[in-house]
């Protein structure tokens, strides 16, 4: 117990430094990371923490609960980037702990801190537990199902299946029903390989009280609320739609997830994966697997295969299943122990190194955030003055300066993008303006992205604008009214 209490207070300072390092000076970025928070400052000044908002419009993208846990978060700490990265370092580390539990619940402390380890410096983890998305909340209560079904399922304490289903109900509430069809999926699996059916009775069926009683929380609500607009947006745009059709075409290719696994399982893909591969060449013979490999094997497979089979493939969606991986390449490397004390400190070092020299200095400088293009627009933006977007809208730069700022765009392509409930354009909430009426009388600054600076200079009179800012991707224009002139 000693050397188990070590472990984990070893694992919890690991994590905290790595998760929690710099986040107070890492701007958030766009396009998703200010979504999540533009949505829970809205919901948290409006005193609504049950809809979703942004830019005054409903938002039915994804569940309330990572709102929630921005909205506590920007309660204590206030409207800083530290606030809104604090729960995902804090989720982020209660998943290292998770994981060394489990792996120690089934192996030895050796290999229950190793798993913890591996799973800290992996840069998929890592990214995740500094990032304002869901990602390392719905690692804990997603991959908490397949723990508590395991530990049931091969004990005998039949109980703790209830918590698989106060686990899932939470992970509905953080990502939607892939919460429950997921880990459903990979229990069934188990199950019917194993030909086990006659546990099923004993999985306490009636635990799905437990979880419509967590998933009512917010779903029921939502619905009397907003009744058929929340389920044909929620339900039909951002799962069904994301599941059949591609929202970013060219990553729907059938290599994706092999090759991204060894970036988010970077560096310890490299010496895991193929050296069992090559044995497995070798030998001409797949390796016996117990129980429980078994179990962990289904559990990381089946993820990664259901994920490459979506129409709509990110770079995030197959991180749950980097516990099991973790566990397993554990138990691969526990007797590799010079190997893994040099890559854990290179890892270390890469990870502070990216932090300091990368992350920090660069979200702004290049523009993957409007910090300082927001910044420049408080400083010189009076009250009646026009502040207009021309390009890709950057929500961090409404959300940085509280000012409302608008979409240019013709009046034709707004009606044709206007959000519909039924396409991707169910995305498009930022407020417009249209170009043929913007007016001579207020003063405008216009925010214009480098992609379009050649489309604005035939569309506008370059002499009639003056340049107040420049930045990487874009500059900040501003036309005097004539009523000022």
């Amino acid at each position: 117990m000693e050397q188990d209490k070590r472990n984990l207070i070893f694992l919890a300072l690991l994590g905290a430094a790595l998760f929690f390092f710099a986040n107070g000076s890492l701007a958030i970025t766009d396009p998703v990371e200010s979504n999540y928070t533009q949505t829970a400052k809205e919901m948290l000044l409006s005193g609504d923490w049950v809809s979703p908002r942004i830019f005054g419009n409903f938002w039915y993208d994804k569940p309330a609960f990572f709102y929630w846990e921005l909205i506590a978060a920007f309660k204590v700490f206030g409207f800083t980037d530290f606030a809104a990265r604090f729960f995902p370092a804090v989720f982020g580390v209660l998943g290292l702990l998770l994981t060394y539990m489990f792996a120690r619940r089934l192996y030895d402390a050796k290999t229950a801190l190793l798993s913890g380890v591996l799973l800290a410096t992996s840069v998929g983890y890592w990214v995740v537990s500094k990032s304002v998305i869901t990602d390392a909340t719905l690692f804990l209560f997603f991959n908490a199902v397949l723990v508590f079904f395991y530990l049931a399922y091969t004990g005998t304490n039949k109980n703790l299946y209830y918590f698989c289903y106060l686990f899932a109900g939470l992970a509905v509430l953080t990502k939607g029903p892939i919460g429950l069809l997921l880990p459903g999926l990979i229990v069934t699996i188990f199950i019917v390989l194993r030909r086990d059916f006659a546990e099923i009775p004993r999985m306490k069926p009636l635990g799905f009280v437990i979880f419509l009683a967590v998933v009512a929380l917010w779903y029921v609500p939502m619905y009397l609320l907003h009744g058929s607009d929340f389920l044909n947006t929620f339900l039909g745009v951002h799962n069904y739609l994301r599941a059949t059709v591609s929202e970013h075409p060219m990553w729907d290719v059938w290599w994706y997830y092999s090759v991204l696994f060894f970036l988010i399982f970077f560096p310890w893909g490299f010496v895991t994966l193929p050296p069992a591969i090559y044995k497995i060449v070798r030998d001409r013979r797949l390796p016996r697997l117990d129980t429980t490999e078994q179990f962990l094997l289904i559990w990381a497979l089946t993820i990664n295969i259901f994920y490459q089979m979506m129409a709509t493939k990110y770079t995030t969606y197959t991180i749950p299943s980097l516990l099991p991986i973790a566990i397993l390449s554990a138990r691969f490397l526990r007797d590799k122990a010079t190997l893994v004390r040099r890559m854990f400190f290179g890892e270390i070092a890469f990870l502070v190194i990216a932090t300091l020299f990368v992350l920090a200095p660069n979200i702004t400088a290049k523009n993957y955030s409007g910090k300082e293009v927001a910044a420049l627009l408080v400083e010189n933006v009076r009250d009646g003055d026009l502040v207009l977007s021309y390009g890709d809208y950057k929500v961090s730069q409404a959300y940085y300066s509280n000012l409302d700022i608008y979409k240019v765009d013709s009046k034709k392509s707004i009606e044709d993008n206007r959000p519909d409930g039924k396409s991707w354009n169910s995305k498009n909430v930022w407020p417009y303006w249209a170009e043929e009426e913007i007016p001579d009388d207020r003063t405008v600054y216009m925010v214009v992205g480098k992609k379009r600076d050649e489309l604005f200079k035939k569309s506008f009179r370059e002499a009639d604008w003056e340049q107040v800012g420049v930045f990487d991707q874009c500059r900040v224009l501003r036309r005097e009214g004539k009523s000022n002139k």
